[in-house]
Protein backbone atom coordinates (compact mmCIF):
# COMPACT_ATOMS: atom_id res chain seq x y z
CA UNK A 1 0.00 0.00 0.00
CA UNK A 2 2.56 2.05 0.74
CA UNK A 3 5.28 1.63 -2.20
CA UNK A 4 3.74 4.81 -3.68
CA UNK A 5 5.51 6.58 -1.09
CA UNK A 6 7.92 4.87 -0.39
CA UNK A 7 8.65 5.41 -4.35
CA UNK A 8 8.29 9.03 -3.97
CA UNK A 9 11.15 9.59 -1.29
CA UNK A 10 13.38 7.53 -3.11
CA UNK A 11 12.78 9.37 -6.28
CA UNK A 12 13.56 12.83 -4.55
CA UNK A 13 16.63 11.22 -2.87
CA UNK A 14 17.86 9.77 -6.24
CA UNK A 15 17.28 13.16 -7.83
CA UNK A 16 19.22 15.08 -5.33
CA UNK A 17 22.10 12.61 -5.63
CA UNK A 18 22.22 12.91 -9.28
CA UNK A 19 22.13 16.86 -9.18
CA UNK A 20 24.49 17.12 -6.23
CA UNK A 21 26.99 14.26 -5.94
CA UNK A 22 27.00 12.93 -10.12
CA UNK A 23 26.48 16.67 -11.47
CA UNK A 24 24.18 14.94 -14.07
CA UNK A 25 21.68 17.93 -15.74
CA UNK A 26 19.09 18.89 -13.87
CA UNK A 27 16.37 17.89 -16.86
CA UNK A 28 18.02 14.11 -17.17
CA UNK A 29 18.01 13.39 -13.29
CA UNK A 30 13.77 14.44 -12.99
CA UNK A 31 13.37 12.21 -15.59
CA UNK A 32 15.71 8.95 -14.18
CA UNK A 33 13.96 10.01 -10.59
CA UNK A 34 10.40 9.80 -12.24
CA UNK A 35 11.22 6.39 -13.43
CA UNK A 36 12.19 4.69 -10.53
CA UNK A 37 9.91 5.96 -8.68
CA UNK A 38 6.99 4.45 -10.91
CA UNK A 39 8.99 1.12 -11.29
CA UNK A 40 9.49 0.87 -7.02
CA UNK A 41 5.52 1.91 -6.77
CA UNK A 42 4.89 -1.21 -9.18
CA UNK A 43 4.72 0.68 -12.36
CA UNK A 44 5.18 -1.28 -15.48
CA UNK A 45 7.40 0.02 -18.50
CA UNK A 46 4.98 0.58 -20.79
CA UNK A 47 2.71 2.57 -17.76
CA UNK A 48 5.98 4.64 -17.38
CA UNK A 49 6.40 5.27 -20.44
CA UNK A 50 2.49 6.36 -21.10
CA UNK A 51 3.00 8.78 -17.98
CA UNK A 52 6.20 10.28 -19.22
CA UNK A 53 4.71 11.56 -22.48
CA UNK A 54 1.26 12.20 -20.57
CA UNK A 55 3.21 14.73 -18.32
CA UNK A 56 5.82 16.10 -20.69
CA UNK A 57 3.21 17.21 -23.59
CA UNK A 58 0.59 18.12 -21.58
CA UNK A 59 3.11 20.51 -19.90
CA UNK A 60 4.48 22.07 -22.35
CA UNK A 61 1.72 22.84 -24.45
CA UNK A 62 1.20 25.74 -22.48
CA UNK A 63 4.27 26.35 -20.64
CA UNK A 64 6.94 25.88 -23.74
CA UNK A 65 5.09 28.90 -25.72
CA UNK A 66 4.52 31.54 -22.91
CA UNK A 67 8.31 31.05 -21.52
CA UNK A 68 10.00 31.45 -25.24
CA UNK A 69 7.69 34.48 -25.88
CA UNK A 70 8.88 35.78 -22.84
CA UNK A 71 12.23 35.21 -23.65
CA UNK A 72 12.26 37.08 -27.64
CA UNK A 73 10.31 40.02 -25.86
CA UNK A 74 13.02 40.27 -22.75
CA UNK A 75 15.79 40.41 -25.17
CA UNK A 76 14.56 43.06 -27.11
CA UNK A 77 13.82 45.39 -24.31
CA UNK A 78 17.46 44.20 -22.87
CA UNK A 79 18.86 45.31 -26.44
CA UNK A 80 17.26 48.54 -26.65
CA UNK A 81 18.46 49.61 -23.09
CA UNK A 82 15.14 49.37 -21.13
CA UNK A 83 16.33 48.65 -18.00
CA UNK A 84 18.27 51.50 -17.69
CA UNK A 85 16.04 53.65 -19.00
CA UNK A 86 13.87 52.61 -16.11
CA UNK A 87 16.65 53.09 -13.73
CA UNK A 88 17.62 56.26 -14.76
CA UNK A 89 13.88 57.94 -15.00
CA UNK A 90 13.03 56.22 -11.80
CA UNK A 91 16.33 57.98 -10.31
CA UNK A 92 15.39 61.27 -11.74
CA UNK A 93 11.72 61.71 -10.96
CA UNK A 94 12.37 60.48 -7.07
CA UNK A 95 15.62 61.90 -6.45
CA UNK A 96 18.98 60.34 -4.76
CA UNK A 97 17.19 60.44 -1.34
CA UNK A 98 14.63 57.74 -2.47
CA UNK A 99 17.01 55.98 -4.72
CA UNK A 100 16.93 52.52 -2.95
CA UNK A 101 13.15 52.37 -2.93
CA UNK A 102 13.94 53.58 -6.76
CA UNK A 103 15.76 50.41 -7.12
CA UNK A 104 13.35 48.42 -5.89
CA UNK A 105 10.88 49.80 -8.44
CA UNK A 106 13.14 49.02 -10.93
CA UNK A 107 13.86 45.47 -9.82
CA UNK A 108 10.42 44.63 -9.83
CA UNK A 109 9.48 46.28 -13.13
CA UNK A 110 12.54 45.41 -15.48
CA UNK A 111 12.56 41.27 -13.93
CA UNK A 112 9.29 41.08 -15.79
CA UNK A 113 10.37 40.31 -19.23
CA UNK A 114 14.23 39.79 -18.65
CA UNK A 115 15.79 37.29 -16.20
CA UNK A 116 16.93 38.21 -12.83
CA UNK A 117 21.23 37.34 -13.54
CA UNK A 118 20.42 39.34 -16.99
CA UNK A 119 19.08 41.99 -15.38
CA UNK A 120 21.41 42.27 -12.21
CA UNK A 121 24.20 42.63 -14.82
CA UNK A 122 22.53 45.63 -16.89
CA UNK A 123 21.54 47.08 -13.72
CA UNK A 124 24.72 46.82 -12.17
CA UNK A 125 26.51 50.07 -13.33
CA UNK A 126 23.52 52.15 -11.90
CA UNK A 127 24.42 50.85 -8.28
CA UNK A 128 28.17 51.83 -8.79
CA UNK A 129 27.10 54.96 -9.83
CA UNK A 130 24.64 55.74 -7.28
CA UNK A 131 27.57 54.46 -4.73
CA UNK A 132 29.99 56.59 -6.38
CA UNK A 133 27.74 59.91 -5.68
CA UNK A 134 26.33 59.08 -1.97
CA UNK A 135 29.67 57.43 -0.71
CA UNK A 136 27.19 55.48 1.20
CA UNK A 137 27.52 51.82 1.03
CA UNK A 138 26.87 49.49 -2.21
CA UNK A 139 24.58 47.46 -0.41
CA UNK A 140 22.21 50.29 0.30
CA UNK A 141 21.09 50.33 -3.57
CA UNK A 142 22.23 46.60 -4.19
CA UNK A 143 20.25 44.82 -1.55
CA UNK A 144 16.87 46.93 -2.51
CA UNK A 145 17.34 46.36 -6.42
CA UNK A 146 18.18 42.20 -5.53
CA UNK A 147 15.13 42.35 -3.57
CA UNK A 148 12.89 43.69 -6.34
CA UNK A 149 14.38 41.43 -9.09
CA UNK A 150 13.79 38.48 -6.96
CA UNK A 151 10.58 39.46 -5.91
CA UNK A 152 9.07 39.35 -9.56
CA UNK A 153 11.01 36.87 -10.77
CA UNK A 154 9.85 34.43 -8.47
CA UNK A 155 6.30 35.51 -8.01
CA UNK A 156 4.79 37.39 -11.06
CA UNK A 157 4.26 35.88 -14.30
CA UNK A 158 4.83 35.99 -17.51
CA UNK A 159 8.70 35.18 -15.94
CA UNK A 160 9.74 31.24 -16.20
CA UNK A 161 9.02 30.40 -12.79
CA UNK A 162 5.94 31.13 -11.64
CA UNK A 163 4.83 30.33 -15.34
CA UNK A 164 5.67 27.05 -14.50
CA UNK A 165 4.26 25.79 -11.15
CA UNK A 166 0.98 27.50 -12.30
CA UNK A 167 0.81 25.23 -14.87
CA UNK A 168 1.39 22.01 -13.10
CA UNK A 169 -1.08 23.03 -10.73
CA UNK A 170 -3.91 24.18 -12.52
CA UNK A 171 -3.50 27.44 -11.38
CA UNK A 172 -5.38 30.92 -13.52
CA UNK A 173 -2.09 33.03 -14.72
CA UNK A 174 -4.16 36.30 -13.66
CA UNK A 175 -4.87 35.12 -10.37
CA UNK A 176 -1.25 34.27 -9.77
CA UNK A 177 -0.23 37.90 -11.13
CA UNK A 178 -2.82 39.53 -8.93
CA UNK A 179 -1.24 37.87 -5.66
CA UNK A 180 1.91 37.84 -6.56
CA UNK A 181 1.70 41.71 -6.68
CA UNK A 182 -0.15 41.68 -3.41
CA UNK A 183 2.34 40.01 -1.72
CA UNK A 184 5.41 40.68 -3.73
CA UNK A 185 4.72 44.53 -2.63
CA UNK A 186 5.34 43.75 1.40
CA UNK A 187 7.72 41.29 0.83
CA UNK A 188 9.87 43.99 -1.23
CA UNK A 189 9.78 46.54 1.05
CA UNK A 190 10.24 44.32 4.30
CA UNK A 191 13.26 42.35 2.83
CA UNK A 192 14.71 45.04 -0.02
CA UNK A 193 14.31 48.75 1.77
CA UNK A 194 13.79 47.51 5.42
CA UNK A 195 16.66 45.05 6.23
CA UNK A 196 18.99 46.92 2.87
CA UNK A 197 18.93 50.09 5.06
CA UNK A 198 19.96 48.07 8.03
CA UNK A 199 22.63 45.85 6.43
CA UNK A 200 24.20 48.97 4.53
CA UNK A 201 24.80 50.14 7.73
CA UNK A 202 26.91 47.35 8.79
CA UNK A 203 28.70 46.51 5.91
CA UNK A 204 30.48 49.12 4.38
CA UNK A 205 30.66 48.40 0.37
CA UNK A 206 32.60 50.60 -2.44
CA UNK A 207 31.92 50.10 -5.95
CA UNK A 208 34.97 49.09 -8.19
CA UNK A 209 36.63 52.01 -9.96
CA UNK A 210 35.81 50.84 -13.92
CA UNK A 211 32.12 51.25 -14.77
CA UNK A 212 30.68 51.27 -18.01
CA UNK A 213 26.95 52.81 -18.20
CA UNK A 214 25.45 53.28 -21.70
CA UNK A 215 25.22 57.53 -21.83
CA UNK A 216 21.57 58.68 -20.63
CA UNK A 217 21.07 60.51 -24.13
CA UNK A 218 21.13 56.97 -26.04
CA UNK A 219 18.39 55.47 -23.59
CA UNK A 220 14.96 55.12 -25.15
CA UNK A 221 12.54 57.29 -24.11
CA UNK A 222 10.52 55.73 -20.94
CA UNK A 223 6.54 55.86 -21.91
CA UNK A 224 6.69 53.32 -24.37
CA UNK A 225 8.46 51.03 -22.35
CA UNK A 226 6.50 50.53 -19.18
CA UNK A 227 3.40 50.72 -21.74
CA UNK A 228 4.79 47.46 -23.42
CA UNK A 229 6.32 45.81 -20.29
CA UNK A 230 2.86 46.49 -18.60
CA UNK A 231 0.31 45.80 -21.69
CA UNK A 232 0.69 41.40 -21.42
CA UNK A 233 -0.10 42.13 -17.72
CA UNK A 234 -2.59 44.39 -17.83
CA UNK A 235 -4.64 41.71 -21.03
CA UNK A 236 -3.96 38.94 -18.97
CA UNK A 237 -5.26 40.40 -16.08
CA UNK A 238 -8.10 42.09 -18.00
CA UNK A 239 -9.26 38.55 -19.28
CA UNK A 240 -9.32 37.44 -15.66
CA UNK A 241 -11.60 40.05 -14.84
CA UNK A 242 -13.89 39.53 -17.10
CA UNK A 243 -14.01 35.45 -17.25
CA UNK A 244 -15.23 36.23 -13.12
CA UNK A 245 -17.86 38.64 -14.10
CA UNK A 246 -16.21 41.78 -12.68
CA UNK A 247 -16.36 43.70 -15.88
CA UNK A 248 -18.94 42.58 -18.06
CA UNK A 249 -22.81 41.36 -17.91
CA UNK A 250 -22.80 38.16 -18.91
CA UNK A 251 -23.51 36.90 -22.69
CA UNK A 252 -22.18 40.28 -23.52
CA UNK A 253 -20.26 40.15 -26.99
CA UNK A 254 -17.51 41.42 -26.29
CA UNK A 255 -16.20 38.68 -23.67
CA UNK A 256 -15.16 36.35 -26.19
CA UNK A 257 -12.73 38.61 -27.86
CA UNK A 258 -11.27 40.03 -24.59
CA UNK A 259 -10.96 36.47 -23.24
CA UNK A 260 -8.81 35.53 -27.03
CA UNK A 261 -6.89 38.89 -26.62
CA UNK A 262 -6.05 37.99 -22.47
CA UNK A 263 -4.83 34.91 -23.15
CA UNK A 264 -1.15 34.48 -22.37
CA UNK A 265 -0.27 33.47 -26.03
CA UNK A 266 -2.26 36.43 -27.43
CA UNK A 267 -0.95 39.03 -24.68
CA UNK A 268 2.53 38.15 -25.30
CA UNK A 269 2.41 38.03 -29.28
CA UNK A 270 1.31 41.14 -29.04
CA UNK A 271 3.92 42.90 -26.77
CA UNK A 272 6.20 41.38 -29.09
CA UNK A 273 5.62 42.76 -31.85
CA UNK A 274 4.92 46.28 -30.69
CA UNK A 275 8.50 46.01 -28.56
CA UNK A 276 9.32 44.73 -32.11
CA UNK A 277 8.52 47.60 -34.01
CA UNK A 278 8.35 50.45 -31.30
CA UNK A 279 11.48 49.62 -29.47
CA UNK A 280 13.09 47.57 -31.95
CA UNK A 281 12.44 49.22 -35.75
CA UNK A 282 12.14 52.12 -34.26
CA UNK A 283 14.97 52.25 -32.10
CA UNK A 284 17.44 52.32 -35.31
CA UNK A 285 18.26 48.55 -35.01
CA UNK A 286 17.68 46.31 -37.98
CA UNK A 287 15.97 43.12 -38.77
CA UNK A 288 19.03 40.75 -38.74
CA UNK A 289 20.11 42.35 -35.01
CA UNK A 290 16.30 41.50 -33.73
CA UNK A 291 16.20 38.72 -35.34
CA UNK A 292 19.75 37.21 -33.59
CA UNK A 293 18.94 38.74 -30.47
CA UNK A 294 15.80 36.65 -30.46
CA UNK A 295 17.69 33.91 -31.53
CA UNK A 296 19.85 33.85 -28.79
CA UNK A 297 17.44 34.09 -25.74
CA UNK A 298 16.42 31.01 -26.85
CA UNK A 299 18.71 29.44 -25.08
CA UNK A 300 18.26 29.79 -21.74
CA UNK A 301 14.50 29.53 -22.64
CA UNK A 302 14.90 26.06 -23.72
CA UNK A 303 16.45 24.86 -21.11
CA UNK A 304 13.62 26.11 -18.58
CA UNK A 305 11.13 24.55 -20.97
CA UNK A 306 12.70 21.07 -21.03
CA UNK A 307 13.44 21.20 -17.10
CA UNK A 308 9.94 22.51 -16.80
CA UNK A 309 8.55 19.23 -19.01
CA UNK A 310 11.01 16.72 -16.42
CA UNK A 311 8.89 18.53 -13.51
CA UNK A 312 5.64 17.59 -15.32
CA UNK A 313 6.46 13.94 -15.78
CA UNK A 314 7.13 13.54 -12.03
CA UNK A 315 4.18 14.93 -10.85
CA UNK A 316 2.06 12.61 -13.62
CA UNK A 317 4.33 9.51 -11.82
CA UNK A 318 2.64 10.77 -8.73
CA UNK A 319 -0.72 10.80 -9.36
CA UNK A 320 -0.30 7.63 -12.12
CA UNK A 321 1.33 5.88 -8.78
CA UNK A 322 -1.26 7.07 -6.31
CA UNK A 323 1.45 8.41 -4.47
CA UNK A 324 -0.50 11.88 -3.63
CA UNK A 325 -3.52 10.63 -2.55
CA UNK A 326 -1.72 8.95 0.07
CA UNK A 327 0.35 11.72 1.24
CA UNK A 328 -2.49 14.03 1.03
CA UNK A 329 -4.27 11.63 3.37
CA UNK A 330 -1.53 11.33 5.95
CA UNK A 331 -1.18 15.13 5.85
CA UNK A 332 -4.95 15.53 6.46
CA UNK A 333 -4.35 13.74 9.60
CA UNK A 334 -1.13 14.99 10.90
CA UNK A 335 -3.49 18.60 10.22
CA UNK A 336 -0.64 19.88 8.01
CA UNK A 337 -1.67 22.39 5.34
CA UNK A 338 -1.20 22.01 1.65
CA UNK A 339 0.00 25.44 1.13
CA UNK A 340 2.53 24.71 4.51
CA UNK A 341 3.92 21.26 2.60
CA UNK A 342 4.27 23.42 -0.67
CA UNK A 343 6.44 26.00 1.27
CA UNK A 344 8.79 23.21 2.91
CA UNK A 345 9.10 20.82 0.26
CA UNK A 346 10.07 23.79 -2.51
CA UNK A 347 12.55 25.05 0.50
CA UNK A 348 14.04 21.58 1.13
CA UNK A 349 15.26 21.15 -2.61
CA UNK A 350 16.62 24.76 -2.84
CA UNK A 351 18.58 24.04 0.53
CA UNK A 352 19.82 20.79 -0.73
CA UNK A 353 20.74 21.54 -4.19
CA UNK A 354 20.68 25.74 -4.91
CA UNK A 355 18.66 25.93 -8.29
CA UNK A 356 15.30 28.16 -7.41
CA UNK A 357 13.65 26.23 -10.25
CA UNK A 358 14.51 23.01 -9.85
CA UNK A 359 13.18 23.53 -6.55
CA UNK A 360 10.16 24.97 -7.81
CA UNK A 361 9.39 22.51 -10.06
CA UNK A 362 9.96 19.62 -7.47
CA UNK A 363 8.22 21.54 -5.22
CA UNK A 364 5.16 22.05 -7.64
CA UNK A 365 5.00 18.44 -8.98
CA UNK A 366 5.35 17.13 -5.23
CA UNK A 367 2.08 19.30 -4.81
CA UNK A 368 -0.27 19.09 -7.43
CA UNK A 369 -1.05 15.31 -6.80
CA UNK A 370 -1.88 16.61 -3.07
CA UNK A 371 -4.43 19.04 -4.23
CA UNK A 372 -5.80 16.61 -6.52
CA UNK A 373 -5.74 13.26 -4.10
CA UNK A 374 -7.08 15.85 -1.35
CA UNK A 375 -10.41 15.52 -2.70
CA UNK A 376 -11.01 19.37 -2.06
CA UNK A 377 -11.82 21.42 -4.54
CA UNK A 378 -9.50 24.87 -4.20
CA UNK A 379 -10.79 28.56 -5.80
CA UNK A 380 -8.07 30.19 -8.20
CA UNK A 381 -7.27 32.44 -5.09
CA UNK A 382 -6.25 29.35 -3.52
CA UNK A 383 -3.99 28.24 -5.62
CA UNK A 384 -2.90 31.37 -6.81
CA UNK A 385 -1.50 31.57 -2.85
CA UNK A 386 -0.21 28.22 -3.30
CA UNK A 387 2.08 29.20 -6.38
CA UNK A 388 3.42 32.08 -4.21
CA UNK A 389 4.09 29.82 -1.18
CA UNK A 390 6.29 27.68 -3.30
CA UNK A 391 7.93 30.38 -5.08
CA UNK A 392 8.99 31.53 -1.41
CA UNK A 393 9.84 28.20 -0.12
CA UNK A 394 12.24 27.93 -3.72
CA UNK A 395 13.68 31.26 -2.69
CA UNK A 396 14.89 30.55 0.61
CA UNK A 397 18.61 30.49 2.01
CA UNK A 398 20.85 31.13 -1.38
CA UNK A 399 23.94 29.32 -0.47
CA UNK A 400 27.16 28.33 -2.11
CA UNK A 401 25.43 25.58 -4.26
CA UNK A 402 23.21 28.35 -5.51
CA UNK A 403 24.92 29.92 -8.43
CA UNK A 404 22.70 33.26 -7.50
CA UNK A 405 24.82 33.24 -4.30
CA UNK A 406 28.72 33.52 -6.48
CA UNK A 407 27.10 36.52 -9.11
CA UNK A 408 26.11 38.63 -6.31
CA UNK A 409 29.10 38.31 -4.60
CA UNK A 410 31.35 38.77 -6.92
CA UNK A 411 29.66 41.41 -8.55
CA UNK A 412 29.78 43.63 -5.23
CA UNK A 413 32.88 42.40 -4.26
CA UNK A 414 32.18 40.91 -0.65
CA UNK A 415 33.92 37.75 1.11
CA UNK A 416 31.59 34.72 1.68
CA UNK A 417 31.05 35.71 4.91
CA UNK A 418 29.78 39.34 3.86
CA UNK A 419 27.64 37.42 1.33
CA UNK A 420 25.96 35.18 4.11
CA UNK A 421 25.25 38.38 6.18
CA UNK A 422 23.65 40.66 3.22
CA UNK A 423 22.46 38.41 0.63
CA UNK A 424 21.52 34.80 2.09
CA UNK A 425 19.77 37.00 5.15
CA UNK A 426 17.92 38.95 2.71
CA UNK A 427 16.44 36.50 0.73
CA UNK A 428 15.53 34.32 3.29
CA UNK A 429 13.93 37.03 5.06
CA UNK A 430 12.01 37.35 1.35
CA UNK A 431 11.05 34.12 1.58
CA UNK A 432 9.73 34.20 5.08
CA UNK A 433 7.50 37.19 4.23
CA UNK A 434 6.57 35.91 1.03
CA UNK A 435 5.20 32.71 2.51
CA UNK A 436 3.30 34.65 4.88
CA UNK A 437 1.97 37.21 2.60
CA UNK A 438 1.16 33.97 0.93
CA UNK A 439 -0.75 32.09 3.95
CA UNK A 440 -2.92 35.29 4.44
CA UNK A 441 -4.10 35.72 0.97
CA UNK A 442 -4.69 31.78 0.68
CA UNK A 443 -7.29 32.62 3.69
CA UNK A 444 -8.40 35.42 2.26
CA UNK A 445 -9.16 34.37 -1.23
Amino acid sequence: MYLPVVGTLAGILILLFLILRLKIPAFISLLIASIIAGFIAGQTGDAIISSIQTGMGGTLGFVATVVGLGAMFGAILELCGGAQAIAHFLLRSMGQERAPLSMIITGFVVAIPVFFDVAFIILIPVVYALQKQSGKSLLLYAIPLLAGLAVTHAFIPPTPGPIAVAEILGANLGWVILLGFLAGIPTVLISGLLYGKYIAGKIHLEAPDLTTEPPIDKLPPIAPILGIIALPILLILLSTLTDAGLLLPKGSSLIPLITFVGHPFSALIIANLIAWYVLGVGGGYTTKELLDVSTKSMAPAGTIILLTGAGGVFKQMLVDTGAGELIAESMAGAGLPVIAFAFIASSLVRIAQGSATVAMITGASLTAPLILGSGNTLSSGELAAIVVAIASGASILSHVNDSGFWLVKQYLGMTEKQAFRSWTLMITILALTGFVCAVVLYWLF
